[in-house]
């Protein structure tokens, strides 16, 4: 397995920094692109102390199955300069579509064996990618199958019953000034004080994954934890009957949306502990095995 630095040109010319793990044996390879949640996050995943440390995981998962993984820092995060703050919800999906088209570009990579790995925010990229006639695969960590608005008011509600009573009115009310910023119009308003990126939350709150999902021909694998308070795990079976190619489900037992195991009671104060632990060994083993069934590879290829 072997790393490098990959430059991408975004449409206004941003150049996005990324890295490129490559599996050691002659190429060309299949490739995928992995998409990461919302947040300030770098190309691994991570925001500060939160450390998911998704990209090093999957990518070290799937070079072993002789799969390269394309990862990039966001916008005003790591080595990609700009600012995240008023980056919108449509900037992020342009970026991940310069990020294919680079990909597809690399002389390195079998243009004909291209999927898209999304989680949370980024499956809702992937659905977008997939309807592209040089994606072969989607992969969907944790997607919904709704509008922004309606999967933001399941999300309050799941992460409230979660908490003690006292806490829970906060999260409703936190969920209904973000619902407001509908109506601004600047990119970045203050909400209790605090500067939020109102522009994503607009165009995020009026996506509707639906639309993208109907139009994807290609092999869909969705996976989704029993215990993600944070997309309702019953999207499985409205992706599984929206799409009209070959749609693959999981309902992972235990699975947050961190993706690791939580033997109790689902709620976000157990986030810290946690990111403690690494990835799910079985959510890695059940999409690189089917990522490598997908795009035409098998173990011992690399």
């Amino acid at each position: 397995m072997r790393t490098e630095e990959l430059k991408i040109s975004a449409a206004d010319g941003l150049p996005l920094a990324g890295t490129l793990t490559t599996p050691s044996g002659t190429g060309p390879h299949p490739a995928v692109l992995l998409l990461h949640g919302s947040g300030r996050l770098d190309r691994d995943g991570n925001a500060g102390r939160l450390n998911q440390n998704l990209g090093p995981a999957l990518a070290e998962s799937l070079a072993r199955q002789g799969i390269t993984t394309l990862r990039y820092d966001r916008r005003g995060v790591g080595a990609t300069p700009g600012d995240w703050l008023s980056t919108g919800f449509v900037d992020n999906r342009d970026d991940a579509a310069a990020a294919l088209s680079a990909l597809a570009a690399h002389p390195g990579i079998r243009p004909d064996a291209i999927g898209v790995v999304g989680h949370s925010e980024g499956a809702l990229h992937a659905m977008s990618l997939g309807t592209r006639p040089d994606v072969a695969a989607v992969v969907l960590l944790a997607g919904f199958a709704r509008t922004g608005e309606d999967a933001l008011r399941w999300q309050a509600d799941a992460v409230a019953g979660g908490l003690p009573l006292p806490l829970r009115p906060l999260v409703r009310l936190g969920s209904k000034r973000l619902i407001k910023l509908r109506t601004t119009t600047a990119d970045v308003v203050r909400v209790a004080g605090k500067r939020v990126n109102a522009r994503w939350t607009r165009e995020m709150l009026s996506h509707d994954s639906r639309s993208d999902l109907a139009r994807i021909r290609v092999p869909v694998l969705a996976v989704t934890g029993d215990k993600d308070v944070q997309v309702d795990p019953a999207d499985l079976q409205r992706i599984r009957a929206l799409v009209p190619g070959p749609v693959e489900t999981h309902l992972l037992p235990d699975l947050t949306h961190l993706l690791r195991k939580e033997p109790g009671r689902a709620s976000v104060r157990s986030y810290p502990r946690q990111l403690r632990s690494p990835v799910d060994g079985d959510l890695l083993d059940v999409v690189t095995s089917w990522l490598a069934r997908t795009l035409g590879t098998a173990p011992g290829d690399s």
